[in-house]
């Protein structure tokens, strides 16, 4: 199948943080391309990539550049496509965390927007948020195993 999803940065540097969205794709089984494409090294070749996503089948891009907001910004500037990452005010783009959640969250949010047409996809995200939930709900306790029955801590009498 042809990427998806577009996962763009602005330099290698980047890739520590940006892999983890190339992560969370793979495990949600979405195509996905990976280009590095500066807003401030190669401008043309970032207005490029933006201008050509879609007409390549790109859906969605999550864009990632250190703590700079140009390089998802400028991506927005030329293509109507969502795009994901963090952003200060001033051009519609979906704004999430900086660093590993933020990356982790964005091929999330990629696969949900990707679920609007692509019920394979919906499906694997549900499970995916379904798994998550159960590992939650069978170690509620973090200091270790989960507790039944009444609750434990709170006030010298047990209770909340």
């Amino acid at each position: 199948m042809a990427p998806l999803v577009g996962l763009i940065m602005g330099s290698r540097s980047d890739w520590e943080t940006m892999r983890h969205a190339a992560e969370t794709l793979e495990a949600l089984g979405i195509p996905y391309e990976v280009r590095v494409v500066s807003a401030h090294r190669t401008p043309d070749l970032m207005a490029e990539y933006a201008k050509t996503a879609e007409e390549r089948g790109i859906q969605v891009i999550i864009a990632g550049a250190g703590g700079a907001a140009h390089l998802p910004g400028m991506t927005a500037a030329h293509t109507a496509l969502p795009v994901l990452v963090q952003m200060p005010a001033g051009v519609p783009v979906g704004t999430l965390a900086i660093g590993k959640a933020g990356a982790v969250n964005a091929a999330l949010l990629a696969a949900s927007i990707l679920g609007l047409k692509h019920p394979e996809i919906l499906k694997r995200l549900k499970a995916y948020r379904k798994a998550q939930t159960e590992a939650v709900l069978a170690h509620p306790d973090p200091r270790g195993g989960a507790r039944s029955g009444s609750w434990a801590g709170g006030d010298a009498g047990g209770r909340w």
